[in-house]
């Protein structure tokens, strides 16, 4: 039996050097997911990545989205809007793609985390309560609305994709 070191959740280790106050649970959400996610995906094997049990999204899929959606978020919350690349990378969200690897899309996410911690850090507080329109309808948001949707959202799809990943890998035992 190995002597792991276990480590409080994020938010119980204190600040993230360089994000500002009002940003830290956001960091501490973002920080803590890419944790989760990278554990529960160490050693996945690539032949269950698009499957689907009971129905559920597949892990494959839940990777896509966690990167899109930190991705097109940090966009909205820049004030700007999303560019054709992003928009077809939003329509090949969850569509098989048997040539990736877990370990691509788990790249893909961590340096997406690795963007939107960046931008945190580049957040001027000042701003957080400025109007940003999301979509092509501009529907009604803040800066901070938006910063935390990012970070609350990719703790409800790291929460579904710990379970399915679980599922899969007891499918296999």
């Amino acid at each position: 039996m190995t002597n792991a070191i276990s480590l409080p959740e994020y938010w119980m280790r204190g600040p993230v050097a360089g994000i500002p106050g009002l940003l830290q649970p956001v960091a501490h959400a973002l920080l803590q997911a890419r944790e989760e996610v990278n554990k529960v995906m160490t050693d996945f094997p690539p032949e269950l990545l698009w499957k689907k049990p009971a129905g559920m999204a597949s892990p494959g899929f839940h990777l896509q989205h966690l990167r899109g959606v930190l991705d097109r978020l940090a966009t909205y919350a820049r004030g700007e809007m999303l560019s054709p690349t992003q928009l077809e990378a939003l329509g090949f969200e969850g569509k098989e793609e048997h040539s990736l690897h877990p370990k691509i899309l788990l790249e893909n996410f961590n340096r997406q985390i690795d963007l939107m911690l960046a931008q945190l850090a580049n957040t001027d507080a000042a701003t957080l309560e400025d109007f940003r329109g999301v979509g092509r309808q501009q529907l009604p948001s803040t800066v901070i609305g938006l910063l935390f949707h990012a970070a609350e959202h990719t703790m409800r799809h790291n929460g579904q994709l710990l379970v399915t990943v679980a599922v899969l890998k007891d499918a296999l035992l």
